[in-house]
């Protein structure tokens, strides 16, 4: 396994040992062993998968409080943009956004801890997109960030989005509340 690490602290690009051969492939998608030994050490709780169609948008999502979470993301068939977006206050990134392509092909991994809003848009024609969360789902304590907002200015990749309403009606990033603040 081999970790690669992003401009923004803490979002990391990880990328799986995968034994090929004329079958196919095998790869382990988590080993708590293994992370713990990269100093990875996660507690995850819930899977989540979806489905989408080409040129979704899903994001920018986040949970605060005591239901913050982290996310291992991979993609199982297909391909995606993936982004986190910093909003932790104070932070030398606060604002700055990287991204990964994820697929099914290139079977990396991108872990987003807490205080980094998520989201992604797909590139095939469709995916089926996995991620692990270090905590439970929290509708009173899930928030969204506008995906176009152009005080981010995230190039999603694709040219007529399909976003849902309740992405549409998300907060501007500057409307954003201080729910996390960066800490050295």
């Amino acid at each position: 396994m081999k970790i690669h690490k992003t401009e923004l602290d803490g979002v990391l690009i990880i990328e799986p040992d995968v034994f090929k051969d004329s079958r196919g492939f095998f790869f382990e998608s988590y080993n708590k062993e293994k992370y713990d030994n990269e100093g990875l050490k996660f507690d995850f709780v819930q899977d989540n998968i979806s489905k989408s169609i080409k040129g979704t948008i899903r994001g920018l999502h986040y949970q605060v409080g005591k239901f913050a979470q982290g996310k291992l993301c991979q993609v199982l068939s297909g391909s995606v943009y993936d982004v986190a977006v910093d909003i932790r206050f104070g932070s030398p990134t606060f604002g700055k956004f990287t991204g990964a392509e994820l697929s099914g092909e290139n079977h990396l991994q991108f872990w987003i801890p807490p205080g980094f809003a998520h989201g992604f848009s797909v590139l095939s024609d469709e995916v089926i997109f996995m991620y692990k969360c270090t905590n439970f789902y929290s509708k009173k304590d899930e928030r969204a960030i506008l995906y176009n907002d152009p005080e981010i200015g995230i190039d999603w990749k694709i040219k007529i989005p399909l976003v849902s309403d309740k992405d549409l009606l998300a907060k501007k990033f500057k409307e954003i509340e201080k729910d996390f603040i960066y800490k050295k």
